[in-house]
């Protein structure tokens, strides 16, 4: 039980630390930076790399936006397998709508918990 927290940890922590170095030493944006990470997830999920790395990993590999990237393929994957083309437009949101949810309603609780401050 201690080799998968301690797994998923250095797994998700390399990924967090990636997106770091990329802040830091490069020119990207963020925005940029995150979109690059749901894009590699993808590609690499539709490529079947992913996989292997979120069955090791757990949580690690499976939460970070290159997680998302790779949730989007593998239901796009499987939408078409099913449905065929039509699939391919409905698959990635199907398998992605719970975490999409969630993101929203706690996004929605707590803006209104908090007040924004305007900028100066």
């Amino acid at each position: 039980m201690f080799m998968q927290y301690f797994w998923a940890f250095v797994v998700g922590g390399a990924i967090c630390a990636v997106g770091q170095v990329l802040i830091d030493y490069t020119k990207m944006t963020p925005a940029r930076i995150l979109v690059s990470f749901v894009v590699l997830g993808v590609v690499l999920g539709a490529l079947g790399l992913y996989q292997p790395l979120v069955e090791f990993a757990g949580g690690g590999a499976s939460v970070p936006l290159i997680g998302f990237g790779h949730l989007i393929a593998k239901g796009t994957l499987e939408a078409v397998k099913q449905k065929g083309l039509l699939g391919a437009l409905s698959g990635g949101l199907a398998s992605t709508a719970a975490g999409i949810s969630a993101s929203i309603f706690f996004a929605l609780i707590v803006a209104l918990i908090f007040k924004p401050k305007e900028k100066a």
